[in-house]
């Protein structure tokens, strides 16, 4: 894998990360799962991009004493659901912290990421590509198939 001394930071679809870990019948530990980036793929920073809702201040601080750093995105909500898609958001930090890190780990199966994991692995700087649900993710993203690590077998470990 890389140097331990290389600059390795995660940028986190939540929403794609947590539907598709629920979708397999489970709830991830976030606490866990920093742990496991920091020591899988010497994460230095991860950047955990969520939909901002007032009464989950409790939900983002315990993210943050977890390690994770909150970029968040302004939601609409409706008498049906929450929106609060941050996949602009993930892209622009990506490219805004670009020149601070050596290699990317991008957490999602969203192929709205295609042209930003396309981009990284060009510059060489793109790590992995953690994919919460083999079942359930972009074909567009079969082209980066190396790049892939599937958490589907990864309950025991990072699951609640």
């Amino acid at each position: 894998m890389q140097r331990t001394n290389q600059k390795v930071y995660a940028f986190i679809d939540s929403q794609n990360l947590n539907l598709g870990i629920r979708d397999q019948g489970w709830k991830l530990d976030f606490r866990r799962f920093r742990i496991y980036l920091k020591d899988k793929y010497k994460i230095r920073k991860a950047f955990l991009f969520i939909g901002y809702i007032e009464k989950n201040q409790k939900l983002y601080d315990s993210l943050k004493k977890s390690g994770y750093q909150l970029v968040f995105k302004p939601t609409v909500v409706s008498k049906h659901e929450v929106k609060g898609n941050v996949d602009a958001e993930l892209v622009l930090h990506t490219m805004i912290e670009y020149p601070n890190y050596k290699k990317a780990v991008i957490v999602s199966g969203d192929g709205d990421f295609y042209c930003l994991v396309e981009y990284l692995d060009k510059q060489k700087k793109l790590e992995k590509i953690i994919i919460p649900n083999q079942k359930k993710y972009s074909q567009l993203l079969l082209k980066f198939k190396s790049y892939m690590d599937f958490m589907n077998d990864k309950r025991v470990k990072l699951g609640k």
